[in-house]
């Protein structure tokens, strides 16, 4: 089967020659016809197998005919992060060259001077996350009773990001006479529900059972400690033929840390998670689309429909708390018919991780065995951090015996030769002959403040040591 007997037009056809494709995917060959018919329709598919232009060419196509008015979008694609909104994004653009169809992108971390401005000259084509749209909805700034047609993408990660809510409120606001299309991954009872509610009779389409991980993906696990996870990653990176790499991590800082170590020992790394801003996240990974970098690290915001062409290797730096992700993570690889490999390193506290995604891909993902001494060494910069307590051990005796000197020290060492001791010091042989035992008194009392003249301050209202952080001249 060819693109051409789904009923697509002469220019769509062109664009999608032009990109390279001459085949649909299962999921495409089932999708675009019942789609190009007006039907509502879920799609339940694995990722990597080409959902995307499943629905954007078929859309493309139906939007073709019709008039675009200001601040009311004609179609809406809601999608649950930044990185998959730009990529539909790219897509329209490229099988929508050939027609005179405007879209406008609602996602956060950038202004919305230019998006509100798009939406005043009408859009045809909305690509947004809920919570931007939600956001210019609430201001005023964009009606959706004009929205003829709603596309809800990776349904099952806008559950994990807690969008439903938002969903629900969404679909409320629209047409009640309009085409609804769902596609996910994986099908939990809180999206069947919400397909139950919003869709009408809908065409069900299903081309690997949910929660299926691609074929072409030789996956395996790695048993190791935590304190061992760097070591055996780099050895996996150095010895297992990595072209382009995307390495997912639990958690932002895991992210930015493994990131630099990986720099630190010559690789070229770069990072996305969601501490960073658009611009730097999209800007990172264009990086790692033109090969300016051939490591991605990334948090989950990556997981979810990125379509990067020759991943040749996933690596679970973390097992994913969600077994869900761990589909959705290794399908960065394997993407288009190709093959790729998947490594996930599961160290101790990983085990109930681990076997919550074996239950849900229904099998054991096959060890992969890694001795601990092929590992590639420690650069010198670990080789100091190690070295750095044995130099301390060595400090700390000296420390010790210098306090043991002092201590054994004598008295009249440790004590100041400005303040004699008043029985070292002889009275003036006069003074006791030619005066009363009680007239000596005011002496010794005159030469009592005369050393604490030169032990004290000048400022007699202060009985105490001058603090170090004001200074003698502070008090004077």
């Amino acid at each position: 089967m060819s693109f051409a007997d789904l009923g697509l037009s002469d220019e769509l056809l062109q664009a999608v020659e032009t990109a390279g494709y001459s085949e649909p995917t299962p999921i495409q060959a089932q999708a675009i016809p019942p789609v190009l018919m007006m039907k509502d329709l879920i799609g339940i598919a694995q990722t990597g197998t080409g959902k995307t232009a499943s629905f954007v060419l078929p859309m493309i196509d139906i939007l073709a005919h019709g008039r675009r008015r200001a601040l009311m979008p004609r179609s809406l694609i809601l999608e649950p992060t930044r990185e998959l909104a730009a990529q539909v994004a790219e897509n329209f653009e490229k099988y929508g060259k050939n027609h005179d169809l405007k879209m406008a992108l609602l996602i956060g971390g950038v202004q919305m001077g230019d998006q509100v401005k798009a939406l005043q000259e009408g859009v045809d084509v909305l690509i947004a996350t809920p919570g931007r749209l939600m956001d210019l909805f609430e201001r005023g700034k964009i009606l959706l009773t004009g929205c003829e047609l709603l596309v809800i993408d990776e349904a099952d990660r806008m559950l994990d990001m807690g969008f439903i809510p938002d969903i629900e409120t969404i679909c409320s606001k629209l047409p009640t006479n309009r085409q609804t299309l769902l596609f996910s991954a994986t099908m939990p009872p809180v999206i069947k529900k919400l397909a139950d509610r919003f869709l009408s009779n809908p065409k069900y389409i299903e081309v690997a059972r949910p929660a299926s991980t691609n074929t072409n993906i030789a996956q395996h696990k790695v048993t190791v400690s935590s304190r061992k996870k760097r070591d055996v990653l780099r050895h996996l990176l150095r010895t297992d033929n990595v072209s382009t790499a995307i390495i997912f991590a639990n958690r932002k800082t895991t992210v930015r840390e493994l990131a630099k170590s990986l720099k630190r020992h010559g690789f070229a790394a770069g990072e996305i998670h969601g501490d960073m801003d658009q611009p730097a996240r999209l800007a990172e990974l264009q990086r790692f689309k033109d090969g300016v970098v051939n490591i991605l690290v990334a948090s989950d915001v990556a997981a979810r429909g990125l379509d990067v062409k020759g991943v040749s290797h996933v690596f679970n730096f973390d097992t994913p708390w969600h077994p869900d992700d761990y589909v959705h993570r290794i399908g960065r690889t394997g993407r288009g018919g190709a093959s790729g490999r998947a490594f996930t390193l599961v160290a101790p506290e990983d085990a109930e991780a681990i076997e919550g995604v074996e239950k849900l891909t229904g099998g054991k993902i096959p060890l992969f065995e890694v001795a601990l001494d092929d590992a590639a060494p420690a650069p010198a910069r670990s080789a100091e951090r190690e070295e750095k307590p044995r130099r301390d051990k060595r400090e700390r005796p000296e420390r010790a015996e210098r306090s043991e000197r002092s201590e054994r020290r004598p008295a009249r060492e440790r004590t100041p030769e400005r303040a004699p001791s008043r029985d070292a010091r002889p009275a003036p042989e006069t003074v006791r002959d030619e005066k009363p035992v009680r007239d000596a008194k005011p002496a010794r009392s005159d030469a009592r403040r005369s050393r604490r003249r030169e032990e004290e301050p000048a400022d007699m209202g202060w009985n105490g040591p001058i603090p170090e952080f004001l200074g003698v001249s502070a008090l004077a």
